[in-house]
């Protein structure tokens, strides 16, 4: 018997469900590892500050001390924003300070890096005050710390 439950699917009109609200988490601000679970293919229809353009989505998933949070991040395929897909690339390991790079999306999934998380503050619709996390900077990988428990030449 297949347990269809415990997968990810799209509902019917008429399915039942039975999963409550998950509560949310924010992390606090600083420092993390992240890995990369997910990107998506989309566009920017254009706004004040960006002309249309081609955008990535990535799933970035964060561990902290008092649970997880998986951020959707915007990467905006413009020559305007070119620093930040640099940053990002560079935080995975796929580019080098000063050297080119074609963007490899193929190999995104399952990339790791370190970030710098911060929170923002913002006002729902109903006018209620709210908190998410959100990316305040990517680490290049070269310029990460080794992970902790090891000791280069120790066995």
């Amino acid at each position: 018997m297949v347990d269809n439950y415990n997968q990810e699917r799209e509902f019917g009109w008429d399915d039942v469900i039975q999963k409550d609200s998950d509560e949310f988490t924010i992390l606090e601000e600083g420092d993390y590892n992240f890995v990369v679970t997910n990107f998506e293919r989309g566009r920017h229809a254009g706004s004040d500050n960006l002309p249309p353009c081609n955008k990535a989505t990535v799933h970035i998933k964060v561990d902290g001390q008092t649970g997880s949070v998986t951020l959707k991040h915007s990467l905006f395929l413009h020559s305007k924003t070119e620093g930040l897909l640099s940053a990002f690339f560079a935080a995975i390991g796929q580019k080098k300070k000063g050297e080119t790079l074609k963007m490899n999306w193929n190999a995104v999934i399952g990339s790791t890096g370190r970030l710098k998380l911060g929170i923002r503050n913002w006002v729902s619709k109903n006018g209620n005050p709210m908190q998410s996390n959100e990316v305040s900077k990517f680490y290049p990988k070269e310029d990460q710390p080794a992970p902790t428990g090891f000791t280069a030449g120790r066995f």
